[in-house]
């Protein structure tokens, strides 16, 4: 073989190895780009899921201390329902701390599940205090706490809501529009300690039955956004 001939053959192996070597390097960085992303996306699923559990589990603990003085049945329900939204935060952290989509969507079952049993749970409250009516007490501290669980809600709503569009969570943005939602609930409460001043003390079961159904509501249009459906 000639000379030249022979420096042409491994000049054409080395830019050959040279573009082997590149592209390999070329493709670990973007695999750990993929990585690096979802490894951000888990810690900021992680990071909403949590901030909104703080903020709702001090809005149900101000509201138990109330409904342990008042008695009153709507509180009860928004309690209930309050706590079962606090407590979806945990099949959604651990469902970012997977980082897997199946995990997400499972756990967007479990939020529909945990609204489906606090309406079931605040209904029979409600009706068994229409069978024995109890009037509530101390009017103002239960107007109070229908005050804190709104803004409760309004915060992890916009909390999550936001999450949840940014990570294109399904999970995230159900649970942000049950909260937004459970925001105005806690205003019937409101309502229900002006009704009972009134004296039509009846008024406070038939909003807790009222706070039932709307919860009902929430439960399918949460499975319809789940699905990736729009429920009606």
């Amino acid at each position: 073989m000639s000379r030249p001939l022979a420096e042409c053959e491994d000049a054409g192996r080395r830019r050959g190895a040279d573009r082997h070597e590149h592209s390999h390097e070329a493709g670990q960085g973007h695999s750990h780009a993929l990585v690096d992303d979802s490894i951000k996306r888990s810690r900021e699923g992680i990071r909403s899921v949590s901030l909104s559990l703080a903020v709702l589990g001090l809005a149900a603990l101000a509201q138990t201390v109330v409904f342990i003085a008042s008695g009153s049945i709507a509180l009860l329900a928004d309690l209930i329902h309050n706590l079962g939204d606090a407590l979806t935060a945990v099949p959604l952290g651990i469902a970012f701390s997977l980082r897997s989509q199946t995990a997400e969507r499972r756990a967007g079952l479990a939020v529909v599940a945990a609204i489906f049993i606090s309406a079931c749970v605040a209904g029979v409250e409600a009706v068994q205090r229409l069978i024995h009516p109890v009037a509530p007490t101390h009017l103002a501290i239960l107007a109070l706490a229908g005050a804190i669980g709104y803004a409760g809600n309004f915060i992890a709503s916009r909390i999550r809501t936001a999450a949840g569009q940014r990570l294109d969570s399904p999970a995230l943005i159900a649970d942000g529009a049950h909260a937004r939602a459970d925001a105005y609930l806690s205003l019937a409460v409101i309502a229900s300690a002006a009704v009972v001043a009134l004296g039509l003390d009846i008024g406070d079961p038939l909003i807790g039955l009222g706070i039932t159904l709307v919860i009902l509501r929430i439960t399918w249009q949460s499975w319809g956004t789940v699905r990736g459906t729009h429920a009606h």
